[in-house]
């Protein structure tokens, strides 16, 4: 694994203009995976405009940038299958046969692609080149669909979206280390690490609000209410913000990661904000509308809405690419 570049701020490595060389003359474009349209759109976020727009696998639902950054791979969950889009020019790609790709991440050293197989129960470390299945972990639990990693990346802390639990994976030795349930009838989404990793925030549909771990001891030290439908969890450029999409109300909470409150909030009229990204520049949020077949550019700086974007039925796991940071860890984009 890459060393951190700031111990104290996982997030050091995403600040505006820190792009890859390997990244910084990709344009940049909003790429929308439509679950129920079985397309893809894809944004230009200066125009706020659909510029392409293309088929692919059944249920794709999210948009994956590769550990080396390189790559794009749309998720076709029952289409059991994944497509490569080229980032350097937009385009869509081949399509290669990976069962139950719901979710994907890497380890911290790339050396494995995580396919979260949620139908399957599963997590698949794949090889993230030829994608022939290393290790098809089975977990014990129900719903397992987002993850984050800890510091060193020694372990990964996972959500299981019906089961109300979440779960602790050993990365090296790829096994279980152990299970805490949250709620019962709870339904844990989007997980993400506090920029010292100190404290892993779970976004909880079901119990409209945030839980906050200790990722070491693994047990919950509070609550963070939201809104209605907490669901997707990202941090500010500047490292000062968690923001977390209410989609069963439209809004969107900002938590404080030093006082761990809700500080700000941002209101989506008849909304409902699912998955995204923030901008290279740190401007905008971009958030799927789920159940409204569009997506929205928020102003980080005083959450005005600066366009609704029709797009296709069921947008979800939309990806801002490219994004600064040294590599990704997966899902829509964890860059460090």
């Amino acid at each position: 694994m890459p060393p951190v570049t700031d111990p104290n701020d996982l997030y050091a490595a995403g600040r505006p203009g820190l792009l890859s060389p390997v990244v910084k003359h990709f344009p940049s474009l909003i790429y929308v995976p439509n679950s129920k349209s079985n397309t893809v759109d894809v944004i230009d976020p200066k125009t706020f405009k659909i510029i392409n727009h293309f088929d692919v696998g059944r249920q794709p639902q999210h948009v994956t940038p590769s550990w080396d950054l390189k790559d794009l791979w749309v998720l076709n969950d029952l289409g059991d299958s994944i497509t490569h889009i080229d980032p350097a020019t937009g385009k869509v790609g081949k399509t290669i046969k990976v069962l139950d790709p719901y979710n994907m991440y890497y380890t911290p050293d790339g050396k494995y692609a995580i396919v979260v197989a949620e139908r399957l129960h599963e997590l698949d470390f794949r090889d993230p080149h030829t994608w022939e299945l290393k290790h098809a972990l089975k977990v014990p639990c129900k719903g397992v669909d987002h993850m984050d990693f800890s510091p060193d990346g020694t372990f990964l802390i996972a959500s299981c979206e019906f089961s109300g639990s979440l779960i602790k994976v050993d990365v090296a030795q790829q096994k279980v280390l152990g299970v805490l349930p949250l709620k019962q009838g709870g339904m844990p989404q989007d997980v993400k690490t506090s920029p010292d990793g100190k404290v892993f925030y779970v976004a909880d549909m079901e119990a409209n609000g945030v839980y906050m771990i200790d990722p070491y001891s693994f047990k919950k030290l509070g609550f963070i209410p939201t809104g209605k439908g907490a669901h997707g969890l990202y941090p500010s450029r500047d490292s000062k913000w968690l923001y977390v999409s209410n989609r069963g109300e439209g809004s969107i909470s900002l938590i404080d990661f030093k006082t761990r409150q809700v500080a700000k909030r941002w209101e989506i009229p008849d909304g409902t904000p699912d998955m995204g990204g923030v901008s290279a520049d740190g401007k905008v949020l971009w958030l799927s509308g789920r159940y409204r077949g569009e997506v929205y550019a928020i102003d980080t700086n005083d959450g005005h809405l600066l366009a609704r974007v029709k797009v296709g039925g069921g947008p979800h796991g939309l990806c801002v690419y490219p994004q600064p940071g040294r590599y990704s860890l997966g899902h829509t984009g964890i860059l460090r």
